[in-house]
């Protein structure tokens, strides 16, 4: 893990704000756990970020009711500095994680070097349709085919998708292309159905945990921070990616 830059590891709380406990170079586990038990004894919940070389712990809850827990871990074994983050995007701040996030999907790395096209149709319609579509955007240069099988719509007599045989068809574009799968899910009660069949959820950011990876979605915001915002609840939430 980079170094984590502090113009004062001192620095009072603002109400409002998290802070990050960066831990030493070979801090061992149970030194972690200690800062993880304290935080808990002031009802403060820490996340761990395990780099190469250090692990940082990012404090959130209401951290400026107790302005005493910095300086008090300041001393704990282990504790290298206590840095305030007065970011509203605590968990997906560059303070908490300062490396770029890397997620393999088949042979695919988003987050890597390269640049990553999802490319499809709006709605999966057909077989013949999305298949063929496949192909185009594999031709194209696309390492990822995404399609909607669940559409949203708010008349009862507009197209609302395939469902899960859209979820099918999708999958038989995967065997045809070789392209992983994206696709919305739009509610929590076909998180599982989907998963069975995509390699990547894109969901609203309201949803909880899946064991499967998510792809954020927030709306048409144009503000960096109304991404950044929703991706902490996902973090707070426990969901994977």
């Amino acid at each position: 893990m980079g170094a984590i830059q502090s113009n004062n590891s001192n620095a009072k709380l603002e109400m409002g704000d998290a802070m990050i406990v960066v831990m030493k170079k070979g801090s061992s586990e149970k030194e972690i756990q200690n800062v993880m038990q304290r935080l808990e004894e002031f009802t403060l919940k820490g996340h761990l970020s395990s780099g190469v070389e250090r692990t940082v712990i990012g404090v959130v809850g209401d951290v400026a009711r107790h302005p005493e827990v910095a300086q008090m871990l300041e001393r704990f074994d282990g504790v290298e500095e206590i840095i305030p983050i007065s970011k509203p995007y605590k968990l997906s701040s560059r303070e908490f994680q300062p490396q770029d996030t890397r997620i393999k999907v088949g042979n695919v790395t988003i987050g890597g070097g390269e640049l990553v096209i999802m490319a499809g149709p709006c709605a999966v319609e057909s077989e013949l349709q999305t298949i063929e579509t496949a192909k185009l955007v594999k031709a194209a240069g696309a390492t990822l085919f995404r399609g909607g099988a669940f559409k949203p719509s708010t008349s009862p007599y507009q197209f609302r998708g395939l469902g899960e045989e859209g979820l099918r068809i999708l999958a038989m574009a995967r065997e045809e292309t070789g392209l992983p799968i994206i696709t919305e899910v739009l509610s929590p009660r076909d998180v599982e159905t989907v998963a069975r069949y995509s390699d990547i959820l894109q969901a609203w950011m309201r949803w909880g945990r899946c064991r499967s990876r998510s792809c954020l979605k927030e709306g048409c915001r144009p503000l960096f921070r109304s991404g950044y915002c929703p991706l902490n609840i996902f973090f707070l939430r426990g969901t994977g990616s």
